[in-house]
């Protein structure tokens, strides 16, 4: 199954403060590990939400279009990963190892064209 990591945000993040040197070096030893295992099919880190825009969309389909900073923090992601693992509850064990201090990560599973079966054609599945 293939999940996202989502990373969320903290004041640091979006203060654009980077870690420190051990922070950093544990993080890439971490990460190293992770693309050892060969589960780790993306990942990036997000600049922080100043940097962004959101576009909505309301239901006459017209356009807004909002710039960061976005004020939620606990909301925002500061970066992601896609890892394909057996189970949800290897993405736990994976993500319960992981350096990370003083923050929160949410794992999420994709959809797959499974997921889709009735809905989609299947020509394009």
């Amino acid at each position: 199954m293939r999940v996202m990591i989502l990373g969320k945000a903290t004041e640091a993040t979006e203060n654009a403060t980077m870690p420190t040197a051990e922070e950093f070096a544990a993080m890439e030893a971490f990460n190293d590990e992770l693309e050892k295992s060969g589960i780790v099919l993306a990942s990036e880190g997000l600049k922080p939400s100043a940097a962004g825009k959101r576009v909505g969309f309301d239901a006459d389909g017209r356009v807004s279009v909002t710039d960061g900073p976005f004020a939620e923090t606990k909301e925002l992601v500061a970066g992601y990963q896609i890892w394909e693992v057996a189970s949800i509850e290897e993405a736990v064990a994976w993500v319960s190892r992981s350096p990370v201090r003083g923050g929160e990560v949410e794992i999420r599973p994709l959809y797959s064209a499974e997921d889709f079966a009735g809905i989609a054609d299947p020509a394009e599945q």
